[in-house]
């Protein structure tokens, strides 16, 4: 479950926030913040880019900032496009939790991302 404001505030560590009003999906974990940018358009939620700085890494908070995309695809009826490589390859090995979107598997115009 993702949280949503519009002002980019998070006080709760851990919890995934939709900053829509910076468009992105971001989660604080021991002082540190990690983020999926995005952007919607023509019915797409666009994933653009993954960052997960190394202090804050293996921990699943990748994945975890993509499964708070495809939520709000599916509760959107949006199609998620997957531009960035770690967004697509988590899709791709997690097909169960993709299992209510529509993806849009082809390759980000040359030049974007």
């Amino acid at each position: 479950m993702t949280e949503q404001t519009d002002d980019g505030a998070s006080e709760r560590s851990g919890a995934v926030v939709d900053e829509q009003d910076r468009h992105r999906f971001v989660l604080v974990e021991d002082g540190i913040e990690a983020q999926l940018v995005y952007r919607v358009r023509d019915g797409r939620i666009i994933l653009e880019h993954t960052e997960v700085p190394e202090e804050i890494g293996g921990r699943g908070l990748g994945g975890r900032l993509v499964r708070a995309a495809l939520e709000r695809a599916s509760a959107e009826g949006l199609t998620v496009a997957p531009w960035c490589p770690y967004a697509r390859r988590w899709i791709e090995k997690h097909p169960d939790e993709a299992g209510s979107v529509a993806v849009d598997w082809s390759a980000p115009p040359s030049g974007s991302g």
